[in-house]
């Protein structure tokens, strides 16, 4: 580790600024000419765009705890939402606390526990009059980089565009950009207004982004590294899609990055961390899922990843159902496996049929998603055509199911390659057996479930 004030002082300034629910697909840098994005669109010219960027879970906590802590869900613990990390989990804080940066997070949190992301500041969002959500700290933000006196890394992470979105009225279908996942919906004008209050709520964001920018560009020297990202996709979220899991990614560092350029390699958020440590002067440690990409933001063009993955956990979201899915990924190839599919539900059945009758409710609920998915995504982006019978891709789809596999035993996982371990869970607040604000449940299903039904995730 360098510790020589030269050195400390070669040290860049990280702001890290992350958007809330946002699909890569709506920025005019990634090709959405119909949504106003200027200042992420400036930021892109000025340094690197990403198009092969990913978190591994399309939910906002999960995808959070992966950026600040270097692992995957599984292993981090936090693989549905609202739910806790492991307590033992070494973060963000701690890792660049030691290399002599201040750690702040500025605007949402939504990761836990308190011991485990020990920010030096911490500053919640704040109340705007005039738009359906909070903004983030600007003036918090303002005062400190006027008086940063040592190293610092900066999580800004916005509410926006986060639903409740703006109201937008005589909101028009000729105003939004539609792809084969959402074209079916040009002619429902409820989708249409969502859409139009969704892409104001973007804009709002990039206003929030360009005072950030400003402020930057204000007060700090050249020698501060800036990404910008958001944290999964929304018209994807809860699944593994590409829609969920690919993620914007713009990395401006002046002197370092070559402005306008953009990268094809695989990166994913869990690479983050391990890469802030290096451009700290550290090494990251071996117990870290992701590896540092900053010869990429110097200019080598080098791999990554081979592979990234993806999880999915439905039963920690207000619409809880059963369906738990874990899918592997290439540049060009994408592998899927659904555990409860319809096509396998009488082997996930046990002896016990108060257990039995939500794991088919979820069966039940997905039952147009196969057991196996296969996409060419050169070919099919949007992942419209299941390859999984074609006789000349079985090679492929064996390679990429036995290295998910592999993966999933590495990172502690629960399921495996064996039907009929189909575990239900359970956390604070979302009981597949009681109702919620969105979902009501029969009445003979109400509070049947007894705790030792359940998967018990100790640190929750």
């Amino acid at each position: 580790m360098q510790s020589s004030t030269a050195a400390q002082a070669e040290r860049p300034n990280i702001v890290f600024y992350l958007a809330d629910d946002q699909d890569i697909y709506d920025y005019g840098c990634y090709g959405n000419e119909k949504v106003h994005t200027t200042a992420l669109d400036r930021l892109a010219k000025e340094g690197m765009l990403f198009e092969n960027a990913f978190t591994a879970q399309a939910i906002c906590a999960p995808s959070r705890a992966q950026l600040f802590t270097g692992q995957y869900p599984l292993k981090n613990g936090c693989f549905a939402n609202h739910t806790k990390s492991k307590p033992d989990i070494t973060s963000v804080t701690s890792h660049m606390q030691k290399l002599g940066y201040e750690v702040v997070l500025a605007g949402k949190s939504h990761v836990k526990p308190a011991s485990v992301y020990d920010w030096n500041r911490e500053w919640e969002p704040v109340p705007k009059e005039g738009v359906p959500r909070e903004y983030i700290p600007v003036d918090s933000i303002d005062h400190y980089f006027k008086q940063a006196k040592k190293p610092f890394c900066m999580f800004i992470t916005s509410k926006y565009p986060h639903g409740k979105y703006f109201d937008v009225p005589d909101a028009k279908a000729e105003n939004i950009k539609f792809y084969p996942f959402n074209e079916h919906k040009k002619d429902d004008e409820s989708f249409v207004k969502m859409k139009a209050g969704y892409y104001r709520s973007i804009e709002e964001d990039n206003r929030q982004l360009e005072l950030v920018l400003d402020l930057v560009d204000q007060y700090l020297d050249r020698n501060t590294l800036f990404i910008y990202s958001a944290d999964h996709g929304v018209s994807g979220k809860f699944t593994v899609k590409d829609v969920g899991l690919k993620v914007p990614f713009v990395v401006r560092w002046p002197d370092i990055v070559k402005p306008g350029t953009t990268s094809n390699q695989l990166i994913h958020y869990t690479d983050v961390l391990p890469t802030f440590i290096e451009m700290a002067g550290g090494k990251p440690p071996s117990d870290l899922d992701g590896k540092s990409f900053l010869p990429l933001l110097k200019g080598q063009d080098m791999e990554i990843h081979k592979y990234v993955y993806g999880v999915r956990t439905n039963q920690n979201i207000l619409n809880a159902e059963v369906f738990p899915s874990r899918m592997i990924r290439d540049k060009r190839y994408k592998y899927i496996r659904n555990f409860n599919s319809i096509d396998v539900l009488d082997k996930n059945l046990g002896d016990k049929e108060n257990v039995n009758v939500f794991i088919r409710r979820g069966a039940e609920k997905f039952k147009d998603e196969s057991f196996e998915e296969l996409y060419d995504i050169q070919n099919d982006r949007f992942e419209q055509k299941n390859l999984i019978e074609d006789s000349e891709l079985q090679e492929i789809k064996n390679r990429l199911r036995q290295e998910m596999f592999r993966w999933m035993k590495e990172q502690g996982d629960f399921l495996n390659d064996e039907l009929g371990n189909m575990p239900i869970l359970t956390a604070t607040g979302f009981k597949l057996d009681q109702n919620n604000t969105v979902r009501t449940i029969p009445d003979s299903l109400l509070n049947t479930l007894k705790k030792e039904d359940y998967f018990v995730i100790e640190h929750w």
